[in-house]
């Protein structure tokens, strides 16, 4: 079974500079064009390359090298050298498939197979919906591998359906070998917007033209959490997008959620997801700017027992950190004005350059500052099958607190 052409690739030969060299040593995944400082050969994109000890020559990990990007060498093996063949990629599979196991005894037909760099495949995304798998390719490094990936994935998943999606990088750089964002490798899609089910609860993915692969699957259990929370209460989600927090509100019992977004387009999604469950709850609409709706709704002094606030991030490069962290201190100060006595405010961030403890301090600093004190039921982080391997895999961090 092929689904690309055969693509030739090389071996390169690579030393780095001290510091690129230690930081290989820690399992680190990115080496930077500028650490290296021998090279044997001109790469292209998916040759494979062997980093060297400089003093004594040993071997220290391999990655595949990438021509586009400032991180030049992805890396996929460290420490020990081994054959990146057929069984290496099957392998790797098959022990992301084995950590994701425990949510699929749950009533979930939908997660991350793969998620980059923490499951040594930079670069490459493989989401589940149902019975059609989703690939999202954010580096051209895949392309001479997408055969023997694409076999193991379907036996793992048995999907009857692959989908292809591309990253914007490569569709604006590079060759993609006759293939376009939104291709169907494999199977037939019967229809591009998919239904599948988390914890029990039915959601749809447009897998051609939506975010990412589709939905946003890394938030499920801060979803089910908040539905558990919703019982008979009055609800608000802020950066609601297709209404995940909603949709598990209503299914949770709440007797009224509003879904607050600035994208029309995506609250009409948020109320067919909706319409996809059973629900009594009034749901409501409000399409504006998160920031501006939060000051209408103070003005005229609404309150609910549950405030959700998941904006999109805030700080995709250093240079947006301040800003990022002055946008969160604004939504905690907002957000604590509109919880009733003794509701519930969940704020959540996706920046990965914003760490957790920055996140949580700020929120609770701002929470204080708007005069209300705060008991903290709890803060989470990443799925199960969105495990972490490395400092900057880290990016979502949600708080509950419990407003005073």
């Amino acid at each position: 079974m092929k689904f690309i052409k055969d693509i030739d690739t090389k071996r390169i030969a690579v030393k780095l500079r001290p510091s690129g060299e230690k930081m290989v040593k820690r399992g680190h995944p990115w080496v930077f064009e500028d650490s290296i400082i021998k090279q044997n050969t001109e790469g292209k994109a998916g040759d494979l390359v062997v980093i060297y000890d400089t003093k004594k020559n040993n071997f220290l990990a391999c990655g595949l090298y990438d021509p586009f990007s400032p991180i030049r060498i992805k890396l996929i093996q460290f420490k020990k050298a081994a054959q990146i063949n057929e069984q290496w990629f099957a392998s790797k599979i098959d022990s992301a498939y084995t950590i994701r196991k425990p949510l699929l005894e749950t009533n979930t037909n939908s997660y991350r197979l793969l998620f980059g760099e923490n499951d040594n495949f930079p670069g490459f995304i493989a989401d589940v919906y149902d019975q059609v798998l989703v690939i999202k390719l954010y580096s051209h490094i895949w392309f001479p591998y997408l055969n023997k990936i694409l076999q193991d994935l379907i036996k793992v998943t048995q999907c009857k359906t692959v989908v292809l999606r591309l990253s914007r990088l490569l569709k604006s750089k590079g060759e993609t070998y006759s293939l376009v964002d939104g291709s169907v490798l494999y199977g037939k899609l019967e229809n591009e917007v998919v239904v599948f089910r988390e914890h029990g609860v039915l959601f749809s993915a447009n897998v051609i033209k939506g975010h990412k692969t589709g939905y946003f699957l890394d938030h499920r259990h801060n979803r089910k959490r908040v539905g558990e929370l919703s019982k008979g209460k009055m609800v608000l989600d802020v950066f609601s997008y297709a209404g995940g927090f909603s949709v598990h509100a209503l299914h949770g019992g709440a007797k009224e959620v509003i879904s607050l977004d600035i994208s029309r387009q995506a609250l009409e999604i948020a109320k067919e997801n909706a319409s996809l469950n059973d629900h009594n709850g009034k749901h409501d609409i409000l399409v504006t700017d998160a920031f501006e709706g939060l000051q209408s709704l103070i003005d005229a002094h609404k309150q609910f027992d549950i405030v959700v606030i998941d904006p999109p991030s805030f700080a995709k490069r250093e240079s947006e950190i301040s800003k990022a962290e002055k946008s969160y201190a604004k939504l905690a100060r907002l957000g604590t004005r509109l919880v009733s006595p003794k509701g519930i405010l969940v704020l959540a961030s996706c920046s990965s350059r914003v760490i957790a403890d920055d996140f949580f301090e700020i929120c609770e600093e701002n929470i204080l500052d708007s005069g209300r004190t705060f008991e903290v039921l709890e803060k989470t982080y990443h799925d199960i099958d969105h495990p972490i391997n490395f400092p900057e895999g880290a990016y979502l961090k949600c708080g509950y607190y419990r407003i005073k």
